[in-house]
């Protein structure tokens, strides 16, 4: 009888009822994308680090772990000297660059050392760097910015020419000769970061307590520390980012439910009296109402799943550079929340139905 009544309530206006499942749904969907985005990007860049086959990793002192937002300060030949250490098999230094235009890591290199460090590229098409305006552009770059060899590519406002297409997972997207990227960042024989390749992954320890001596103040770690720190909770601004979209999520989806059990509940007045005078308890008539949202809850949380999956493939046809993660975890986070502000906003409306007097319910026009 009470699934009936529910089943017509929310039959009784299709379209109010098609609103709320999707604001439910956009709540729901909001949290996955966001999140997914935000931690997709984050292990995307890590993988790719740790694609470069390096056992150790060595930056200046002060240096950000976001290799975006490093700088120039150390000497190559601190490299050579690294390289001397023992048990180190190869040292490959790096030059990074922002690029803003299209938001891109560029990695300035040597093509020896870091062939020696990576085991070398994969090539898909064309072959290594040789000139000066070269650049070497991974499958991934090539299909988002419909790329090939020989075409021209802008950055950090020069023109480059694409000299191999390789495949992904080394490191950046984009790589150019190490001198040319000195000669556009303005510094003369600087290096960002050392990748260092160990003669066997087992002494990766050793080595790294050998260079905090040889090196104090610089930041030393392992492949597996380094990805240890590519999650959300050690960038802050990006916490407060997904923390801002989740709750924006929440309150849209909090108040087009009380918004719509509450006209529901001023629209049937007259039917809810008519419950009490047959009989039905306070609790009766809230529990109606709560199971009511909590359909409407069920079926947008199923609707922001399926969507937030199209989304995600769609996005990935549109932006293939683009990672979004979605995990289990956060669809149940999604789906909790969903349930809990659905909850909430039909309280109030069911509270106050069930206090609703029968004769004035009656007398309700």
């Amino acid at each position: 009888m009470v699934n009936k009544l529910i089943l017509s309530n929310l039959l009784h206006r299709p379209i109010r009822t098609a609103v709320s499942m999707l604001a439910v749904a956009i709540e729901v969907g909001m949290v996955m994308l966001v999140v997914g985005l935000t931690h997709g990007m984050l292990n995307d860049s890590a993988k790719r680090v740790e694609g470069v086959g390096a056992d150790v990793l060595v930056q200046p002192p002060g240096s950000s772990f976001l290799l975006a937002f490093g700088s120039a300060p150390v000497p190559v030949k601190v490299g050579d000297r690294l390289a001397e250490r023992p048990h180190v098999q190869a040292v490959a230094p790096v030059l990074t660059a922002f690029n803003s235009a299209n938001l891109s890591l560029i990695f300035g290199i040597n093509m020896d050392s870091f062939d020696k460090v990576t085991g070398g590229f994969v090539y898909h098409s064309g072959g290594p760097l040789k000139s000066p305006t070269d650049v070497l552009v991974d499958d991934v770059y090539a299909k988002a910015h419909q790329v090939k060899v020989g075409d021209k590519v802008d950055l950090l406002a020069h023109r480059f020419y694409v000299a191999g297409i390789v495949e992904h997972g080394k490191g950046s997207r984009l790589f150019i000769p190490m001198a040319t990227a000195e000669d556009l960042l303005g510094v003369e024989d600087k290096a960002s970061i050392f990748f260092v390749k160990c003669t066997d992954p087992g002494y990766a320890d050793d080595v790294i307590a050998n260079f905090k001596k040889f090196l104090p103040t610089y930041d030393v770690k392992s492949i597996k520390d380094y990805m240890s720190l590519m999650t959300s909770n050690n960038l802050p601004a990006m916490d407060t980012f997904n923390g801002v979209m989740v709750g924006l999520a929440a309150v849209i989806g909090f108040m087009v439910i009380f918004l719509s059990m509450y006209t529901t509940i001023t629209e049937r007045t007259r039917e809810i009296g008519i419950l009490k005078s047959l009989g039905a308890s306070k609790g009766y008539i809230i529990a109606v109402i709560l199971r009511e949202a909590s359909v409407l809850a069920a079926v947008g949380i199923l609707a922001g799943y399926v969507g937030a999956t199209a989304s995600q493939r769609a996005l990935r046809v549109v932006f293939p550079s683009l990672t979004i993660q979605l995990t289990v975890s956060w669809a149940f986070y999604a789906g909790l929340l969903a349930v809990a502000g659905s909850l909430l906003g039909a309280f109030y409306p069911a509270f106050r139905a069930a206090q609703l007097d029968p004769v004035d319910a009656l007398a309700y026009e």
